[in-house]
C-alpha cells in the first residue's frame, strides 16, 4: 500500500490517501504537483483505495507539501516518511 500525504497550511495533521499500486500512487502524486504548479485548479478531490468512500477535497493553494511513501502490510508500519540530509 502506498500513501500520498498532503501537508496543509496551518493544519497540524496531514491529509493521507492510499493507493494499492505504486504506479497509481505515482500518478496521483504527479497530479497534485501539476495542480500546484499550474495554479489553474481551485480544488482537488482525492479518493482513497484503502477506505472505501473516503473522499477529501482540498484548496490547492493551501497545499504546502506532498510526499509519497510505501506502507508495508506485514508489520502495519511504514517506511519512515520524510527526508534525511547526507553529507
Amino acid at each position: 500500500m502506498y500513501s500520498i500525504e498532503l501537508t496543509i497550511k496551518l493544519s497540524p495533521l496531514p491529509l493521507i490517501v492510499q493507493r494499492k499500486v505504486h504506479g497509481d500512487a505515482q500518478r496521483l502524486y504527479c497530479e497534485v504537483i501539476d495542480a500546484i504548479k499550474k495554479g489553474n485548479q481551485m480544488f482537488l478531490e482525492l479518493t482513497c483505495e484503502k477506505v472505501e468512500d473516503k473522499k477529501i477535497t482540498v484548496l490547492v493553494s493551501e497545499i504546502i507539501a506532498v510526499q509519497i511513501y510505501e506502507k508495508t502490510s506485514s508489520s502495519g508500519s511504514s517506511k519512515r516518511p520524510g527526508f534525511s540530509i547526507q553529507n
